[in-house]
Formats: C-alpha cells, structure tokens, sequence
C-alpha cells in the first residue's frame, strides 16, 4: 500500500529531484538546438542542419540514460519536452525560413510557423497522453523526424549542390507544412519501444545493423533524408493498408 507517507516520500523525492546525467544529455540537445538557430542566421545552412541532427542523437540518448540509471524524474520530462520544443521546434521553422521561405512572404512564414506551431501541439498532445497511449506506436509524426525530414531536406540540397534554395522554395514549403501537419495528426507511426536490444538476436541482424552505417557514412546527407522521407510515409502506408484490410465480422 502507498497510503503510509513514509512509503510515498522516497517515490515523490524521486520525482522531484534533478539528476545531472540524464540532464546533461538533455542540455546538450538544447545547445545543439541553439546552436543551429544561431548557424541558421548567419547563413551557416548545412552546420545547422547537422545541429539538428545532433540534437536528436542526443535526445534519444537522455531517456535511454535516465531508464538504465533509474534516474527518472518529472523534472527531466519536462525539461526534455521544452528542449524538444527549441531543437525540433524552433531551429528547424527557423532554419527553412532563412534558407527558403525569405521570398515567398506571408506565405513563407505562414509555412514555417504551421511546422512550429506542429511541433508545439504534438509535444503537449505526447505529454499529456503519454499514461494512455499504446507504447508501440506514436500518435503523429515524432518531432524529432519531423525535424530530421525538414533539416534533411536543407543537407542534402546544399550538399549536392545541383539546385538552389530558390529553386527548392515551394517543395520545401509543401515538405514543411506536411511535416507540421503530420505531428499533429492521428495517423500511427511505429515508436520501435518494443524492440528489445537485452535479447540475443540473430547474425543477420548485426550485419544489417553494420551495412546500415556504412550506408550512412558514405552519404549521410542523401542516407538520412530518404530514411526519414521513408519513416514519415510509412505511417501513412499502415494507414491506407488498414482501412483496406477487410474487417472480421463480429461471433455470434
């Protein structure tokens, strides 16, 4: 029983407390988050977007941190989310503006803050569904691969070189806005909770795992924007396959 409040006390200064370690990962994701807002003005498009990506690494870190070390607290999910909000939020609205969206106008910044505002209500949707909600699947795009499709987009165009921003301007607007909307929609995307690294697999999957970043270091640009493009059609694929699934007639 937890009504004796001598048993409550060590759970609720649990959940009280600040624990450096988790925390540090989470401030690191913050600064890289800042640190690609800060790029993004002073032109720097391609450090920006590796920010961002960097941000994520780091965000995906934190969490997997604070469960290994039991070190979990209200605090860090909340600070997590509000730095959530400035890496996958703020910097990537930020960065395609500044690439792209200066020419287009209203219409731009229009774009630009319909993924922002996105990213806002998806993390405030995730939070206060997260006791709810099936652990194997998200509810909407993840902000983080939102933030990897725009910023991706950004990388690879800026590495290869063949076409400018201004060329790119209305695809990147339809890119972005579908991005933001995705986050906000009830379409499921699969979260990979459930995959269990503790358990033996087979040989193949190592060496999957092994030519999965050979592929990435040959071209990370090109790699990680069509895997991020392929993870956010995915939810939409499930969807569609479905609706399509014929539905079994109830026993009698």
């Amino acid at each position: 029983m937890m009504n004796d409040p001598q048993q409550r006390k060590p759970l609720d200064i649990r959940r009280r407390s600040i624990y450096l370690l988790p925390n540090l990962f989470t401030t690191g994701a913050l600064f890289a988050g800042f640190f690609a807002i800060v790029q993004a003005m002073n032109g720097r498009f391609e450090q920006a977007a590796v920010a961002i990506f960097i941000a994520m690494i780091l965000d995906g870190l934190d969490g997997r941190v604070a469960r290994m070390t039991r070190t979990q607290s209200e605090f860090g999910a909340q600070y997590d989310s509000l730095s959530d909000m400035v890496s996958f939020g703020v910097a990537p609205s930020l960065l395609i503006y500044e690439w792209a969206f200066r020419d287009l106008g209203k219409l731009g910044w229009f774009a630009a803050f319909i993924y922002c505002a996105g990213a806002a209500l998806r993390l405030a949707r995730f939070n206060a569904n997260i006791d709810v909600v099936d652990k194997r699947f998200f509810q909407g795009l993840p902000s983080p691969a939102a933030a990897a499709l725009v910023a991706g987009f950004v990388w690879i165009v800026v590495d290869k070189g063949y076409f400018s921003a201004h060329d790119c301007r209305w695809f990147a607007a339809a890119l972005t806005v579908f991005a933001g909307l995705s986050m906000v929609s009830n379409v499921k995307f699969y979260s990979f909770k459930d995959f269990n690294m503790r358990k033996s697999v087979p040989f193949i999957v190592i060496f999957l795992f092994a030519l999965f970043f050979i592929l990435i270091s040959s071209d990370p640009p090109s790699v990680l924007f069509l895997l991020f493009l392929g993870y956010a059609l995915s939810g939409y694929v499930l969807s569609a396959l479905a609706l399509r699934k014929p539905k079994t007639p109830p026993s009698v």
